[in-house]
């Protein structure tokens, strides 16, 4: 998932490297809840499950995963919180 409009900067950062399941998600919740609405978290993780938790977590809260890449040390999500 790539938008070529998402921002390139996040207004937080959220390092959830060697931190597993459930924590990346639960972390990663109450970072949003301390945004305002079209604020950009971006949440760095090596959890082999983060990907998917997260992504489920996205829909199920209605935030929006502007951009999800690779990473030398696992994974980049950029995540727009919208309510």
């Amino acid at each position: 998932m790539t938008d070529s409009k998402s921002p390139k900067q996040a207004h937080r950062t959220l390092d959830c490297i060697g931190l597993y399941c459930p924590a990346p998600v639960l972390n990663t919740r109450q970072e949003v809840d301390k945004l305002a609405i079209g604020d950009v978290l971006e949440v760095l993780a090596d959890d082999p499950a983060a990907e998917e938790d997260l992504k489920a977590w996205a829909k199920r809260t209605g935030q929006k995963i502007l951009k999800i890449e690779k990473t030398d040390e696992g994974m980049r999500f950029l995540i727009q919180k919208t309510k």
